[in-house]
């Protein structure tokens, strides 16, 4: 396997399994806002749930194509819907959740051809290569992942 791709698919599995472990914390903490005014752990984690079927529906379909890639939705508008219903679902739900669409996003890069790896994406008006697309993904989810688990040290 290319080894971008091992890095991506390796990224994916590490944070199925580390939402799968937050079904040991307590209601509290999964409650628990980051910060003053900031989103809470369930808000982080089910805002990243929209955001994975968007890559699954409306890009990776498309990536190959010579079809123009969907347009985005208004990410603040998704981030206050998926951080409501989160805010108001079981923990259990959300992170149920999460795990089936994110083990099927895995599926999905795992399907990707070892050689598309290196080919060069145009999304909007940026050139970039497959990995660093989905390495900005893993950014982000690192990115959170970090204040999570600032919340978990800190109770």
């Amino acid at each position: 396997m290319e080894e971008s791709k091992i890095r991506i698919v390796e990224h994916h599995r590490k944070t199925i399994e580390f939402v799968q472990s937050l079904h040991a914390v307590s209601e509290d903490t999964w409650r628990m806002e980051l910060g003053a005014g900031q989103w809470s752990v369930a808000e982080v984690i089910g805002h990243l749930i929209p955001w994975d079927e968007f890559v699954l529906q409306k890009r990776i379909p498309y990536l190959f194509t010579n079809e123009q890639l969907p347009k985005g939705p208004e990410a603040m508008t998704l981030n206050n819907a998926s951080a409501f219903k989160s805010r108001n679902e079981e923990k259990s739900a959300t992170i149920r959740q999460f795990v089936s669409v994110r083990s099927n996003l895995l599926n999905a890069i795992h399907e990707i051809s070892n050689s598309r790896w290196k080919e060069e994406l145009l999304i909007g008006q940026t050139r970039l290569q497959l990995y660093d697309y989905f390495n900005g993904l893993a950014e982000h989810d690192l990115h959170h992942f970090a204040q999570v688990k600032r919340v978990l040290q800190n109770n």
